[in-house]
């Protein structure tokens, strides 16, 4: 009897662990960043407004999903006229593109612990992209910081037109999910 028991106990507690956990994005504590060279010079700036759900567990990140977005009114370079204009149709598009958003199609572990490799779609002003990057995933109390970065060409998205604004955008990622 104690031995149907205590297999019954770790059958039920391996299955618990096989699923992933709910988590949502915690705006607060979060922050999704850009830099871009413009007539060669660094602008760094910032998004808001993080919602959406993660389920992650680390020891089964082939069932995890991130939806996430950003809205694209927040934008924020420190610089309000500079911002106003990005909020445009030839930037973001705020207006009729009000969210920036990214749905994971596949993660997958890599040889370093708490690493992983998240593939999905970013999609911006209407036009979706297929992207991938490594990212990194901390336990916390009650729930994880994922920290990852990536390029993008902004021209693939049809954001702004400048001849002096590189067409690479470094994205960095601090996202902080709570159950």
């Amino acid at each position: 009897m104690k031995k149907k028991f205590l297999l019954s106990l770790v059958i039920l507690l391996s299955v618990r662990f096989a699923f992933a956990q709910n988590y949502a994005p915690f705006d607060e504590a979060s922050t999704v960043q850009f830099k871009i060279k413009n007539f060669g010079f660094n602008v760094e700036g910032s998004f808001k407004g993080l919602k959406g759900s993660i389920e992650f567990n680390p020891e089964n990140a082939t069932a995890a999903k991130f939806n996430v977005s950003v809205d694209a009114n927040t934008v924020n370079t420190d610089n309000d006229m500079r911002d106003n204009h990005l909020r445009e149709d030839s930037y973001f598009d705020v207006k009729n593109h009000p969210r920036i958003s990214f749905v994971s199609t596949k993660i997958t572990g890599s040889n370093k612990a708490g690493t992983f490799f998240i593939f999905g779609n970013l999609e911006m002003k209407g036009i979706t992209k297929e992207i991938s990057f490594p990212f990194t995933a901390t336990a916390t109390d009650g729930g994880f910081i994922f920290k990852g970065e990536f390029k993008i060409n902004r021209r693939d998205f049809k954001v702004g037109g400048s001849s002096t604004l590189s067409d690479n955008v470094d994205i960095i990622l601090n996202i902080t999910a709570k159950k």
